[in-house]
């Protein structure tokens, strides 16, 4: 009886042991996997926050290309007016 015994202590350690493993394999996939994640949605806000800054440039450029424009025919008017 008692080597039996000794025999179901020693599988269920071994399935303890099993199991720490399985569990460590698990946690070390579910952190790399929210690590992605979290990368994956930083790169597509800076690629939002990019996109929103590259037209507001365009948008500024092309406000003061118009009121360049604008200021210098007005004082070529009053200069020759």
């Amino acid at each position: 009886m008692a080597l039996k015994m000794r025999q179901s202590l020693a599988a269920l350690e071994e399935q303890f042991r099993h199991d720490i493993q399985v569990e460590q394999v698990q946690s070390e996939h579910l952190r790399r996997h929210a690590a992605w994640r979290t990368r994956s949605r930083r790169r597509e806000k800076e690629k939002k926050r990019s996109s929103v800054r590259f037209w507001l440039l365009v948008l500024s450029l092309i406000a003061t290309a118009i009121a360049v424009t604008v200021a210098m025919f007005e004082t070529l008017y009053y200069l020759l007016g």
